[in-house]
C-alpha cells in the first residue's frame, strides 16, 4: 500500500512539473500567437498527460513482488482452469499489446507428476484493476513449445481441461508435442500440436477446442465441445489428406462411457458404437446393421497396454496389404510398431478378394508382441482347390525395404482344376497332395525367393532352382502368364 501511495504522489508531481514548464515557456511567446495556439496546446497537454498516466498505470505490476505475483497467478490458474502450474522464477512483465507476464521453463503438475514442460508461458491479465495484486484477473494463456507426457493415468488431460471456466478466457497451445507413453514410460507415438485453442462458445453455451495437429507427418484437425447440461462431448476429426471425417458423440451420464461415431470416407459412410471405462475401450464398426458388408470389433486395454481387433468383411482389396506405396506398407516401414511393450492382435476374415477373384475364405492373422511382427496362421483358399497356410513368419525392415520371411504350406484338394488353370500338358499332370516351402518376399521390389521346396515329402534340386525367384510385374495378366510358364517348367522336371 505504501508503494501505491508513493506511485500516485510521483504521478501528481510529474503532472505539476510538466504543467509549470509549459506555462513558463508560453509566457515568453507573443500574446497574439499564444492565443492562437492555446486551444491546441491544451489538447496536446491533455493527451500527453493522459498517455503518461495510462502508461504509468500499465506499469504498476512492476512494483509488486515477483514471488507474490507467481503465487497469486498460480492460485487463480488452479481455481479457474484446475491447472497446477510450477511457475519459474524467470518472470517478465509487458503491457503491449495487453498486460501479461512471461514465464520461461515452467511446468504443469498432476498427481505429483509433471504432465508438461513449457518453454514459454504467457499469462494475460485484465486491465480493470492493476493497483491490487489480489484483484489481478487472469484472462488468457498462451503455451509455446511445450512437451506433454501422457500415460494411462493422464491420457484424458486435454478433455478434463474442458471443465475449466472459459468465460471471457482462452487457452492457446502452439508448436508443442504430446508424447503418449506406456506404463514403463516408453514413448508409443508422438502427436504434434501446431495450434490448439480452448474457448467458450457463447452462442451454444459450451466450452470448445479447435486444434490443428500432425501425427506420423500426417496433418489433421479436431474440434471438440462439451455440453454440461446434456453431459455429452461432441468431437469432429478431419483428415483432409485421406478425405476422411469423423463425427463423435460421447455420453457421460454413466460410469461406463458410451459413444456413437459417424465416419465419412470419400462418398462412403459407416458407423461405430463404443464403450469405455478407466482401463478398457471396446468398439464395433459397421456400414449398416442389416446385411452389413463389414463388421470390425476391437478391444484396447490400457493397463497393461493390449489391443485386439477382429473383422468380418465380404470383400477385401488385397492391394491395401501389398501396395508398396500404401499406408500400411509405409506404416510398417516406419518401425513404430517395433516396441517391446506394444501388444496388438489384428485378425480379419474376408469371403472374397475384390481384385483376385479366385482367392476366397481369407483369414488374416497378425500379432505384434515384444517388438516382433508376424502373420502366423494366416490362411486362404484358391478356387476350393488349394488351401494356403503361413507359419513361422516375421515382418521386418532391411536396408530400408519391407521384408516378409515365412514358411508356406499348400494342401491340394483338386489337381485337375490347377492343371486346367496352368494349361499344363497332360503328360506332366501328376497327383499332388502337399507342398511346403520357405520364402522371403520383398514388398518394395516385388520379388519372392523360394527355398527348401518339398513336394509330397520329396525335394528336387532342379525344381528348387527353377522356382527359386519370382519377380512380379505391375500388370496382372503378365503375372498370370509368367506364373504359368515357370510352374509348368518346374513340373517338367518333377520326378513324381
Amino acid at each position: 500500500m505504501i508503494k501505491i501511495k508513493y506511485f500516485i504522489k510521483f504521478i501528481n508531481k510529474t503532472y505539476l512539473t510538466i504543467n509549470k514548464l509549459i506555462k513558463n515557456n508560453l509566457n515568453k511567446l507573443n500574446i497574439n500567437y499564444l492565443s492562437k495556439i492555446t486551444k491546441s496546446n491544451k489538447f496536446i497537454l491533455s493527451t500527453l498527460v493522459l498517455t503518461i498516466l495510462f502508461l504509468s498505470y500499465l506499469s504498476i505490476p512492476n512494483i509488486h513482488n515477483k514471488n507474490e505475483i507467481s503465487k497469486e497467478l498460480n492460485y487463480q490458474l488452479q481455481k479457474k482452469f484446475n491447472l497446477n502450474f510450477n511457475l519459474s522464477k524467470n518472470i517478465k512483465y509487458k503491457f503491449f499489446p495487453r498486460p501479461h507476464f512471461i514465464f520461461k521453463n515452467s511446468s504443469i503438475l498432476k498427481n505429483q507428476s509433471i504432465v508438461s514442460q513449457i518453454e514459454e508461458l504467457k499469462i494475460f491479465i485484465s486491465l480493470s484493476n492493476l493497483f491490487s495484486l489480489k484483484n489481478f484477473e487472469v484472462q488468457n494463456l498462451i503455451i509455446k513449445k511445450s512437451n506433454f507426457n501422457l500415460n494411462n493415468q493422464t491420457y484424458n488431460f486435454f478433455i478434463e481441461l474442458l471443465d475449466g471456466n472459459f468465460q471471457n478466457s482462452e487457452i492457446t497451445i502452439k508448436n508443442s508435442n504430446v508424447f503418449f507413453k506406456n506404463k514403463n514410460n516408453e514413448v508409443l507415438f508422438i502427436n504434434k500440436i501446431l495450434n490448439m485453442k480452448y474457448f467458450h462458445d457463447n452462442k451454444n453455451l459450451q466450452n470448445k477446442i479447435i486444434s490443428n495437429n500432425e501425427i506420423f507427418n500426417l496433418p489433421y484437425s479436431i474440434e471438440l465441445k462439451k455440453d454440461d447440461i446434456k453431459k455429452k462431448i461432441f468431437f469432429k476429426l478431419n483428415l483432409d489428406y485421406f478425405k476422411f471425417n469423423i463425427n463423435n458423440e460421447l455420453d457421460l451420464n454413466s460410469e461406463v462411457k458410451k459413444g456413437l461415431v459417424n465416419f465419412t470416407s470419400n462418398k462412403n459412410k459407416f458407423k461405430a458404437t463404443y464403450s469405455m471405462d478407466k482401463n478398457i475401450f471396446i468398439f464395433n464398426l459397421f456400414d449398416n446393421l442389416e446385411n452389413s458388408n463389414f463388421l470390425y470389433e476391437g478391444e484396447i486395454n490400457f493397463n497393461p497396454f493390449y489391443s485386439k481387433l477382429t473383422a468380418t468383411i465380404k470383400k477385401i482389396n488385397l492391394f491395401y496389404l501389398f501396395d508398396s506405396n500404401g499406408l500400411i506398407h509405409q506404416f510398417l516401414k516406419s518401425e513404430i510398431l517395433n516396441n517391446k511393450n506394444l501388444n496388438l492382435n489384428l485378425n480379419f476374415y474376408a469371403g472374397k478378394s475384390s481384385n483376385f477373384r479366385d482367392f476366397k475364405n481369407i483369414f488374416f492373422n497378425s500379432k505384434i508382441q515384444e517388438g516382433f511382427i508376424d502373420i502366423d496362421n494366416t490362411k486362404f483358399s484358391w478356387k476350393d482347390s488349394v488351401d494356403f497356410l503361413l507359419q513361422d513368419s516375421l515382418i521386418y525392415v532391411k536396408d530400408g525395404e519391407l521384408i516378409l520371411d515365412a514358411k508356406l504350406d499348400l494342401t491340394i484338394k483338386n489337381t485337375d482344376t490347377i492343371y486346367k488353370f496352368l494349361l499344363t500338358p497332360k503328360n506332366l499332370r501328376t497327383e499332388l497332395k502337399k507342398i511346403k516351402a520357405n520364402f522371403v518376399y520383398n514388398f518394395d521390389q516385388k520379388i519372392i525367393n523360394l527355398d527348401n521346396i518339398i513336394i509330397d515329402d520329396n525335394s528336387d534340386k532342379k525344381v528348387n532352382e527353377i522356382l527359386k525367384n519370382f519377380i512380379f510385374k505391375r500388370n496382372k495378366l503378365q503375372n498370370r502368364v509368367y506364373l504359368k510358364s515357370v510352374i509348368n517348367k518346374a513340373l517338367a522336371f518333377y520326378p513324381g
